[in-house]
């Protein structure tokens, strides 16, 4: 066989669809996000502004939490010396488990090296602790929550019409009474802005004798009296089992978590094979993440500031025609409908205007729903949003997009 060759066909099949993945090489400048320096690939450079960053309220760029990361290199060292079961458990690590279970008014915290493991590891292992266990997801949830739900039997896995809950309580009224069950979902769903019917969905759990597991990535720091959540802003944080979230978004570090009764918490920590066999985060990444939660418990101002600043951007798309895709958080997805012409125009924004906005396209989005994902932070100035909206207006006649009911396609 020419393995070779199925490798240059694999990459072929997805260069002629218009989906080839190009990444873009960009230094972000201290203290001045959502300023970054472009490289491109015959080495030359450009500034450019960047309107897709997870890093949503720009805490990767706070001095208290660069201060607190500085200030762990300089009294551990760089890494943590192992996993957590052998030698990589340490003060910063305990601490940041700590005060995620405080965020989230849970009696304990796990600490994961990413979102993904964490979903992926947490998901997975419940079918170890609970024979028979059926868990009902929703339709858009994250690939990491799908892998995860993925390692139970084919007859373990519902997956209900993204937020139907009529859907959802058909599945469950048609499930073994005697099962065990969990009901698997997202509080904003980052790729199309929507939220999900939280208290709908605990009610439907405790009328059928489900648990509840909530991914929050994209909404921890972010919405809450204290950034909790979704979930905490509805006021319904303590109805849910387990709860899931990042330290790479809002916070502007890196790691996932859950957080749960001590008993659930302690289960999947002895049974995880995601957890058990990797090495712990460096203890600067925790110092910087335990900084920056602190931060956005005490700093509400941040989070008004963000939600202002993503509603002015919808107005200034809508204003200019754009095909703005309806959304309730933050996030302001622009239809495109092409893969070709979406990476198109995110090049174009890129070389000739210094917008920097990567392409969403198949497998991330279902074909046909290519587009643009801006992501404001409370730095984006006005002038900044104008500078964008002329360009994209002038960029969908230039690329020939059209405009079909108010969308693209």
């Amino acid at each position: 066989m020419d393995y070779r060759a199925a490798f240059r066909n694999a990459l072929d099949r997805v260069r002629s669809e218009g989906r080839y993945r190009v990444f873009a090489d960009l230094k972000r400048h201290r203290g001045e996000f959502p300023r970054a320096t472009w490289t491109r690939g015959d080495g030359s450079t450009s500034d450019v502004t960047v309107w897709c960053s997870n890093d949503y309220l720009g805490q990767g760029q706070n001095p208290v939490v660069l201060d607190a990361m500085h200030r762990a290199i300089e009294e551990a060292g760089a890494g943590s010396g192992g996993t957590r079961n052998i030698s990589g458990t340490t003060h910063y690590h305990v601490e940041l488990e700590h005060e995620l279970a405080d965020l989230h008014g849970k009696e304990s915290a796990l600490l994961f090296t990413s979102g993904y493991v964490s979903n992926e590891a947490s998901l997975s292992t419940l079918y170890k602790i609970l024979p028979g266990l059926i868990v009902f997801s929703d339709e858009l949830n994250h690939n990491s929550m799908i892998s995860g739900i993925r390692a139970g039997k084919r007859e373990q896995r519902r997956v209900f019409r993204h937020n139907d809950l009529e859907h959802l309580e058909q599945l469950l009224i048609e499930a073994d009474p005697e099962a065990p069950k969990l009901i698997a979902f997202e509080s904003v769903y980052s790729m199309d802005g929507d939220i999900a019917d939280i208290r709908g969905t605990i009610a439907l759990a405790k009328k059928y004798g489900a648990m509840t597991y909530i991914d929050e990535v994209h909404a921890v720091g972010m919405y809450g009296p204290r950034g909790a959540g979704v979930a905490e802003r509805d006021g319904m944080m303590a109805e849910i089992d387990i709860i899931e979230g990042t330290l790479g978004k809002a916070f502007g570090v890196m790691g996932g978590y859950i957080a749960a009764d001590r008993v659930i918490v302690d289960a999947i920590r002895s049974y995880a094979d995601g957890f058990i066999f990797t090495t712990s985060l460096p203890p600067a990444l925790a110092a910087g993440a335990v900084a920056s939660i602190r931060y956005l418990k005490e700093h509400n101002e941040v989070r008004v500031a963000h939600q202002e600043r993503a509603a002015a951007l919808k107005a200034r798309l809508k204003r200019a025609g754009l095909p703005v895709m309806p959304s309730v958080s933050h996030i302001v997805p622009v239809l495109v409908g092409d893969p070709v012409h979406c990476k198109m125009i995110s090049d174009i924004l890129l070389e000739d205007h210094g917008i920097y906005v990567q392409p969403i396209n198949y497998p991330t989005v279902p074909r046909g729903t290519e587009r643009l994902r801006f992501t404001p932070s409370p730095a984006h100035t006005d002038g900044m949003m104008d500078e964008l909206a002329e360009a994209l207006e002038a960029l969908w006649v230039r690329c020939n997009v059209k405009r079909i009911g108010g969308y693209a396609a």
